[in-house]
């Protein structure tokens, strides 16, 4: 189907994830088949009753489903609304990095990605013809979680549904569409336009995870504010199957499409992506026609390789984030919080890492063990990941898409040297891959008092290595868990297995609860006996000890939940 318009409103059936207008997009799907939800008639309809939720997730993309499986992992009952019946349209997001692949498997949704996705670590980046020069992405060995997987976002949000499915405490409603909202200091009242009318809910809290067109933002007045970009990009995802290895592929200036710039990754299912960039007068809908899409990837190939056309969108995109995270008792994440440009995969990854952010902090708020101010944490933390998200999104577009002829001189120089001198590679910028964001100066850190050559420093996050605990093997990210822990290089003073003002802290001692057998534990922590890390729910450093100190870490703990 064509869908020719522009400025739609929201709806998850169209790749919005980072469109400022879709002008043009033609879906012809065979290697997946999306699946079709239920709607069912809600509790509050069947029984006419005004009922109350702790939490109300409003959207079941890719980011609120995690946000509902993290906060039903931490015990809460979840409502969450959507206005649709099925998973996106097209590949959209692909690329999902390291820590969100962490996040996904303390989840438990994260083997059944795994086994399906493609998993890739090294790129490869090409100047005309040449290789320019090529990257790894995880360097050193023995961690879990790969440093990449490609898998179309249709096999991630099914997943994510079958894991909600399974959960009692998830509440997944279909076509249930938020009209209206209004808050108090108390909480959330909600109108719900379903097919058989409209209906009002209450929620405590509402976590807003409803697309770029945020409808919610709108409702609560959120600015949503940055700079818009006029480049325009043809996304095709072909289907066909070619003897080339596993790694993400970038041109500048290819003979194949001179003076503009091409993205190449594989998919699950012999399906590719492939990112072609276009003038800026470039129109739309004459673009994502066949017969122009074709030619385009032919000239790629080579006459020799057979393909299919499975799905075309042509794009503009913006970098921007919403004023506030939070809106009283209304929280923004994902697309509806911040938007990017695709390049370098953070609009999906930092969408999920969101919700990692949030989740823990909102159960201990509506637990009742901490105050609503810890939530204020949650916009200086994610806001900052977002702004650092934008500074290197809109790098890589002035990168990619020089816009006067000085910019283009310096970015083939680079290019150039990039060929044979290394000093030159660290400036050559196709799409700064996701990272975690540090929260370097977040007021729930303790700053370091003690000399550390190294290690993981407060506001990272933790690092993965091989332990082995319980009596097998495993990883250590794996072992800490989603809750307070505390992590001993050494022995602890029996009375002070419980700490005061902590009672929920879990002591973790390497080399009486996990052992360190390679000893790569106690080098990425920089640990020495005695040394002490304090995790905090999300799996990032609080603080860090070379000694134990009782007091110490009751102050931190004290400090990380506001």
């Amino acid at each position: 189907w064509l869908d020719v318009s522009g400025g739609m409103r929201h709806s998850p059936q169209l790749d919005q994830r980072h469109c400022v207008t879709v002008s043009a997009r033609r879906a012809m799907l065979k290697t997946f088949k999306r699946p079709k939800y239920p709607y069912v008639r809600s509790v509050e309809q069947a029984t006419g009753q005004l009922r109350r939720h702790p939490v109300v997730v409003v959207g079941a993309g890719l980011v609120g489903l995690t946000a509902a499986l993290d906060l039903a992992r931490r015990g809460l009952p979840v409502v969450v609304l959507d206005d649709n019946d099925t998973v996106s349209v097209g590949s959209r997001a692909v690329c999902h990095a390291k820590r969100t692949l962490e996040i996904w498997d303390r989840l438990g949704c994260a083997e059944a990605m795994l086994v399906k996705g493609v998993s890739w670590r090294r790129g490869k980046v090409f100047f005309g013809d040449a290789l320019a020069y090529q990257f790894d992405l995880l360097p050193e060995p023995h961690h879990k979680m790969p440093a990449m997987i490609n898998l179309q976002q249709y096999y991630v949000e099914a997943h994510l549904v079958e894991a909600c499915n399974a959960d009692a405490r998830i509440d997944l409603r279909w076509r249930h569409k938020v009209v209206n909202l209004a808050q108090d200091d108390t909480g959330v009242r909600l109108a719900v336009e379903t097919p058989d009318g409209t209906f009002q809910l209450e929620a405590d809290w509402v976590v807003a995870c409803d697309g770029v067109n945020s409808d919610v933002r709108a409702m609560v007045g959120g600015a949503f504010t940055g700079q818009t970009f006029h480049d325009k990009f043809l996304i095709a995802d072909v289907v066909m199957k070619a003897d080339l290895p596993t790694e993400r592929r970038f041109w500048f200036d290819p003979p194949f499409h001179a003076g503009q710039s091409v993205l190449l990754h594989r998919q699950a299912d012999n399906l590719w992506r492939i990112d072609f960039q276009l003038d800026r007068s470039a129109d739309p809908v004459l673009e994502s026609q066949p017969e122009r899409v074709v030619p385009r990837i032919g000239a790629m190939l080579g006459k020799d390789v057979a393909f299919k056309l499975e799905w075309v969108s042509v794009y503009q995109f913006a970098c921007r984030r919403i004023d506030r995270f939070r809106y009283g008792r209304v929280l923004f994440a994902g697309d509806a919080a911040h938007q990017v440009s695709p390049f370098g995969a953070r609009g999906a990854n930092s969408g999920v890492q969101d919700v990692d952010n949030l989740a823990w902090k909102l159960a201990l708020v509506v637990g009742g063990e901490a105050s609503a101010s810890l939530l204020d944490s949650y916009h200086g933390e994610r806001a900052r990941a977002a702004d650092e998200n934008i500074l290197n999104s809109t790098r890589s577009t002035d990168f990619i898409s020089p816009k006067n002829a000085a910019s283009r001189t310096y970015r083939d120089a680079v290019l150039d040297l990039a060929r044979d001198h290394a000093l030159a590679r660290p400036l050559v910028n196709s799409g700064r891959l996701s990272l975690p964001t540090r929260y370097a100066d977040s007021p729930l850190n303790t700053a370091d008092r003690d000399s550390f050559e190294g290690g993981v420093p407060p506001g990272a996050a933790a690092v993965d290595a091989p332990v082995k605990g319980m009596g097998s093997a495993g990883w250590f990210l794996e072992e800490i868990g989603g809750g307070f822990t505390l992590v001993v290089f050494g022995d602890v003073p029996q009375a002070s297995e419980t700490l005061r003002g902590a009672p929920h802290l879990k002591t973790l001692v390497v080399g009486r609860d996990i052992l360190d057998t390679t000893g790569l534990l106690a080098q990425r922590y920089d640990a020495a006996p005695g040394t002490v890390y304090l995790l905090r729910p999300d799996q990032h450093v609080a603080a860090r000890w070379r000694a134990f100190d009782a007091d110490l870490i009751g102050q931190a703990v004290t400090r990380a939940t506001a």
